[in-house]
């Protein structure tokens, strides 16, 4: 696998192959992102943590848009008094 400027071997399930290639492709994205606006005045140490941040952050944005639990409570609630009624 092909990470910024780095290659890595690596184990993986067969199904699992292309979402490997995606993130990898997301991270040499986001850090070439990065390196390009901050290369000379960030270590390439800082560059990569922002990049890793950047990702991180995406994440837990679509982590959070795709919380079903509070989805769940109310449908929960709502057959509860259903139920009652019936």
């Amino acid at each position: 696998m092909h990470l910024y400027d780095t290659d890595m071997a690596v184990n993986i399930n067969r199904d699992d192959e292309e979402l490997y290639r995606k993130a990898a492709k997301l991270i040499t994205d986001t850090v070439n992102t990065y390196s390009n606006l901050f290369k000379g005045r960030k270590s390439e140490k800082e560059i990569l943590y922002m990049a890793l941040v950047d990702i991180a952050l995406r994440f837990e944005k679509t982590d959070k848009r795709n919380d079903t639990l509070p989805y769940h409570h109310i449908l929960s609630q709502l057959t509860q008094e259903i139920e009652e009624v019936l």
